[in-house]
């Protein structure tokens, strides 16, 4: 299939310079399409947050082409990547990444503001995203004045603030209680069954279950996959 919203191909990425480098990626191929929520799983420093970085284009790989929507964004230079996350890719952090001198509907408009939008749509689409996670009535407050789980709604409200066709989420429900955490994924799950395509770095087999399919990570190496029957979709490298 042709169609990936989302595909990496033979995409390694290494930290350092030897004799101390780092694999963080090896050879990983990987896709996620339309319609499809993809969980990514695996111990710490398996490499799944080196996945989500490259695939929103924040880092670049060592060698393998990374595309979105069919375009390589190696070719799009700085620019052209961040003009893509502001349009087409939603990415939450586990850092959050909030501006503390902006509201809470300041910061989910920001990204379509430097975009082009009007401000008053810009804010009033905020506001809406604001309330598909539940958290309308924070709409003035700064971050400062909210808490963790707040904060962490507020920024998976940017994520999903117009029209993304991917969606990149780290641990998103990390700072949240479980039945806020739950409405989370249903939000993600909803995004995704609308036509989106999301990837969610999860330690936690219940939010996985959320997901069409599984990756497993190893060592940068993808060692395991449950959920799907695509054989295309997913090619694992060589064991080491």
């Amino acid at each position: 299939m042709n169609n990936a919203v989302l595909r990496l191909t033979d995409v390694t990425r290494t930290h350092g310079a030897a004799p101390h480098e780092v694999l963080a990626l090896r050879g990983v191929s990987f896709a996620a399409y339309p319609g499809e929520l993809v969980a990514v799983m695996g111990p710490s420093g398996s490499g799944k947050s080196t996945l989500l970085t490259i695939a929103g284009g924040l880092d670049q790989p060592s060698s393998g082409e990374v595309s979105v929507e069919g375009v390589d964004l190696a070719r799009l230079g700085q620019e052209g990547r961040a003009r893509m996350r502001r349009t087409s890719i939603g990415y939450v952090f586990q850092g959050l990444n909030l501006i503390p001198a902006l509201t809470a509907t300041e910061n989910v408009a920001l990204p379509r503001e430097l975009d082009g939008v009007a401000p008053r749509r810009a804010r009033a689409e905020a506001r809406r995203a604001l309330e598909e996670v539940g958290i309308l009535d924070l709409a003035d407050r700064f971050p400062d004045n909210m808490s963790g789980g707040q904060q962490q709604r507020v920024a998976i409200a940017r994520a999903v603030v117009g029209e993304r066709r991917l969606i990149l989420a780290d641990e998103p429900t990390g700072a949240l209680d479980t039945e806020t955490g739950e409405g989370i994924l249903q939000l993600l799950r909803a995004r995704c069954d609308a036509g989106a395509a999301g990837v969610l770095v999860t330690h936690e087999a219940r939010h996985a279950a959320w997901a069409d399919r599984v990756v497993f990570l190893r060592d940068g190496v993808v060692v395991d996959e449950t959920g799907t029957d695509r054989a295309d979709v997913l090619t694992e490298p060589a064991a080491r």
